[in-house]
């Protein structure tokens, strides 16, 4: 990363309002600069230009495109510059990029100024915080109360911090498109059929899984501001976070049950990665994510299990046959994802075998070993031991994706489908993720 002067610097300025002169003569419309607060003689760096692009993203999504008269950006080695001629009201477009800089997790290393006609930048109405403690004013700045090592420490922690989120959802989604690509899969939707599902199809798992991006985001994002609270205080505000995705959800599929057992997963996952983070260390590993999960969801499960009356199937799941499902999952920390879907999934990826074929017989072991209460619901117990045993006797046959097929037929001959194995198996790609390529 290349060091620039106090003269680069200086030189930059000059040219930038050279510009801005230049335009406001051509344009006769309000200027907006975009460039980014970054301490130090190391202007820019790929995270740099990855936060600024953030912030030219929602410029871009917010500004009318038939009022942009002008645009024009550069990555120069004193720093990312955009520049806009905007033909609407400066005052309008300011109060815009104020709250940009005020409500966006990399507002504070934003700067958007804005130039009106006359030549003018206008001011904010309250001056910005201190960047390390948050106090008013200037007062930091102008007495250099804090180090440039400081200074870029925090911008460092914002930027990661903030990608990180992003990252991890993008992860999650990921790991839903792939499920959902798994082909064979006996009785669930792939690319091969519908599976036992007349209301489901390829193109709306698809739809589904992309609108719940912003839900993983969010999650990410509530464990890690929750991070310094007890791992129980961050399950309720999950559990809200989730019921407006299922809401998000439905409307997408116009009423299909997509993805509410992977909302939940996908969902405490995602939130306890995000209380596991740290700008030291932002790894995620596997066993502490799971460890979390469990004491996160754990006294919610026994309380709700506690008092289950049997007014629902699950409830009388529990109360008949002792099967918690993906609460019970949750509860005790995912040990069908660790135990099962990971070991199976890295150990046929190790015998050479492709993401979807180790994908196929990672569900295979799962069906096999999981009491997945959506065969129980479509099949009864007879149904559910069936899947199970043909699975068994499957996995025993060491089994080809024809064979598999076959068992796809006879699950939907049956009016079967696997859906909790599915989730973990989505659960199990993610993970997956997380081991294989890490994070920063």
């Amino acid at each position: 990363m290349m060091e620039i002067s106090l003269l680069d610097i200086l030189n930059a300025r000059e040219a930038r309002v050279r510009q801005q002169q230049s335009l406001l003569t051509k344009h006769q419309a309000p200027l907006l600069c975009f460039t980014m607060n970054i301490a130090g003689p190391v202007k820019t760096s790929p995270l740099i230009q990855r936060g600024f692009y953030a912030g030219l993203g929602l410029l871009d999504s917010k500004l009318p495109l038939e009022n942009i008269l002008f645009r024009e950006v550069q990555m120069l080695p004193t720093g990312c510059e955009a520049v806009f001629a905007i033909d609407l009201p400066a005052k309008k477009i300011k109060d815009l990029c104020t709250a940009i800089e005020e409500n966006h997790p990399l507002g504070r290393l934003f700067d958007m100024d804005v130039i009106g006609t006359d030549g003018i930048k206008l001011e904010r109405e309250a001056q910005r915080g201190c960047i390390v403690c948050g106090a008013p004013g200037r007062f930091c700045a102008a007495s250099r109360a804090h180090s440039v090592q400081q200074l870029q420490a925090v911008t460092t922690e914002l930027l990661t911090r903030y990608f990180y989120a992003l990252d991890i959802a993008a992860a999650a989604v990921q790991s839903l498109i792939d499920e959902v690509h798994t082909t064979p899969k006996p009785g669930l939707v792939d690319r091969r059929n519908n599976g036992s599902h007349k209301d489901m199809t390829l193109g709306l798992f698809e739809a589904s899984a992309q609108a719940l991006q912003p839900y993983f985001e969010a999650c990410v994002r509530i464990g890690q501001n929750t991070a310094q609270l007890c791992p129980e205080e961050t399950f309720p505000l999950l559990r809200s976070a989730g019921v407006e995705a299922e809401a998000t959800m439905l409307q997408i599929t116009d009423g299909v049950n997509t993805h509410k057992g992977a909302i939940y997963t996908l969902g405490l996952l995602c939130g306890s990665i995000g209380r596991l983070w740290s700008a030291e260390d932002p790894k995620a590993d596997v066993d502490a994510i799971l460890a979390e999960c469990k004491k996160m969801v754990g006294p919610f499960v026994q309380a709700d299990l506690a008092t289950a009356t049997g007014k629902t199937a699950g409830e009388r799941l529990y109360l008949q046959h002792g099967i918690r499902g993906i609460r019970g999952e949750a509860a005790d920390g995912f040990p069908s994802a660790k135990n099962i879907g990971l070991p199976h999934f890295r150990q046929a990826l190790a015998d050479g075998l492709s993401q979807n074929d180790a994908g196929v017989l990672t569900l295979l072991h799962l069906i096999a070993q999981v009491k997945d209460t959506n065969l129980y619901h479509r099949g009864g117990c007879d149904g559910a031991r069936w899947a199970a045993n043909a699975a068994k006797q499957l996995l025993s046959d060491h089994p080809s994706n024809a064979l598999v097929a076959q068992l796809d037929d006879a699950f939907i001959e049956r009016n079967l489908s696997p859906g909790g194995c599915a989730d973990l198996l989505a659960a199990t790609y993610f993970l997956h993720s997380l081991h294989t390529f890490g994070f920063y």
